[in-house]
Protein backbone atom coordinates (compact mmCIF):
# COMPACT_ATOMS: atom_id res chain seq x y z
CA UNK A 1 0.00 0.00 0.00
CA UNK A 2 1.54 3.40 -1.03
CA UNK A 3 1.94 5.88 1.75
CA UNK A 4 0.89 8.38 -1.02
CA UNK A 5 -2.70 6.98 -0.50
CA UNK A 6 -2.78 6.70 2.65
CA UNK A 7 -1.47 10.54 3.14
CA UNK A 8 -4.03 11.33 0.33
CA UNK A 9 -7.40 9.42 2.39
CA UNK A 10 -6.03 11.09 5.58
CA UNK A 11 -5.84 15.03 4.07
CA UNK A 12 -9.71 13.85 2.73
CA UNK A 13 -10.65 12.98 6.27
CA UNK A 14 -9.14 16.12 7.75
CA UNK A 15 -10.99 18.24 5.40
CA UNK A 16 -14.15 16.59 5.81
CA UNK A 17 -13.78 16.29 9.44
CA UNK A 18 -13.43 20.42 9.72
CA UNK A 19 -16.09 20.58 8.02
CA UNK A 20 -18.52 18.17 10.40
CA UNK A 21 -17.44 20.28 13.16
CA UNK A 22 -17.96 23.32 11.89
CA UNK A 23 -22.00 22.32 10.37
CA UNK A 24 -22.67 20.22 13.52
CA UNK A 25 -21.81 21.33 17.03
CA UNK A 26 -22.67 17.76 18.24
CA UNK A 27 -20.85 15.79 16.12
CA UNK A 28 -16.99 15.74 16.76
CA UNK A 29 -15.75 12.61 15.17
CA UNK A 30 -12.38 11.33 16.56
CA UNK A 31 -10.16 9.55 13.87
CA UNK A 32 -7.73 7.36 14.36
CA UNK A 33 -4.94 5.82 12.00
CA UNK A 34 -4.21 2.00 12.82
CA UNK A 35 -1.52 0.31 11.26
CA UNK A 36 -1.93 -2.94 13.56
CA UNK A 37 -2.94 -5.19 11.55
CA UNK A 38 0.72 -4.98 9.72
CA UNK A 39 1.64 -6.52 13.32
CA UNK A 40 -0.14 -9.16 12.78
CA UNK A 41 1.07 -9.85 9.14
CA UNK A 42 -2.24 -8.70 7.33
CA UNK A 43 -0.72 -6.16 4.60
CA UNK A 44 -3.28 -3.27 5.17
CA UNK A 45 -3.81 -0.05 7.02
CA UNK A 46 -7.12 0.79 8.53
CA UNK A 47 -8.29 4.11 9.68
CA UNK A 48 -11.27 4.75 12.15
CA UNK A 49 -13.88 7.70 12.19
CA UNK A 50 -15.90 7.66 15.56
CA UNK A 51 -18.68 9.26 17.30
CA UNK A 52 -18.73 9.27 20.88
CA UNK A 53 -22.30 10.73 21.19
CA UNK A 54 -23.91 7.89 19.05
CA UNK A 55 -21.08 5.18 19.52
CA UNK A 56 -21.01 4.71 15.54
CA UNK A 57 -18.14 3.44 13.85
CA UNK A 58 -16.91 4.05 9.90
CA UNK A 59 -14.19 1.84 9.89
CA UNK A 60 -12.04 2.52 6.26
CA UNK A 61 -9.08 0.05 4.93
CA UNK A 62 -6.17 0.34 2.15
CA UNK A 63 -5.22 -2.94 1.61
CA UNK A 64 -2.16 -3.61 -0.04
CA UNK A 65 -3.15 -6.50 -2.38
CA UNK A 66 -6.20 -3.81 -3.69
CA UNK A 67 -4.41 -1.08 -4.96
CA UNK A 68 -6.85 1.58 -5.80
CA UNK A 69 -9.30 0.57 -3.55
CA UNK A 70 -11.47 1.91 -0.68
CA UNK A 71 -12.94 -0.93 1.81
CA UNK A 72 -15.76 0.41 4.13
CA UNK A 73 -17.81 -0.24 6.60
CA UNK A 74 -20.36 1.36 9.05
CA UNK A 75 -20.48 -0.26 12.74
CA UNK A 76 -20.47 0.81 16.12
CA UNK A 77 -17.22 1.34 18.33
CA UNK A 78 -18.22 -1.17 20.79
CA UNK A 79 -18.24 -4.05 18.46
CA UNK A 80 -15.55 -5.63 16.22
CA UNK A 81 -15.38 -5.10 12.70
CA UNK A 82 -17.34 -7.47 10.45
CA UNK A 83 -15.96 -9.28 7.43
CA UNK A 84 -18.32 -7.84 4.81
CA UNK A 85 -16.83 -4.68 3.35
CA UNK A 86 -18.61 -2.26 0.82
CA UNK A 87 -15.65 -1.42 -1.60
CA UNK A 88 -15.33 1.90 -3.73
CA UNK A 89 -12.66 3.48 -6.17
CA UNK A 90 -10.32 5.22 -4.37
CA UNK A 91 -10.38 7.81 -6.86
CA UNK A 92 -13.98 7.91 -6.43
CA UNK A 93 -13.68 9.08 -2.65
CA UNK A 94 -13.82 12.80 -1.90
CA UNK A 95 -13.50 14.85 1.28
CA UNK A 96 -17.16 15.44 0.19
CA UNK A 97 -17.64 11.63 0.37
CA UNK A 98 -16.49 11.65 3.75
CA UNK A 99 -18.34 14.41 5.00
CA UNK A 100 -21.71 13.36 3.96
CA UNK A 101 -20.94 9.20 5.42
CA UNK A 102 -20.45 11.46 8.70
CA UNK A 103 -23.49 13.35 8.71
CA UNK A 104 -25.84 10.70 7.61
CA UNK A 105 -24.03 8.05 9.46
CA UNK A 106 -23.53 10.30 12.87
CA UNK A 107 -26.85 12.34 12.79
CA UNK A 108 -28.92 9.31 12.76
Amino acid sequence: MSEAALEALSDMITEAHTRIQQTYEHINPVVGVRRGMRDVGIPADAMTIDCLQTRGRIVLILHDEQPGVLLYQFGTIDEDAGEDFQRMGLAEVSAETLFTWMQDYFSA
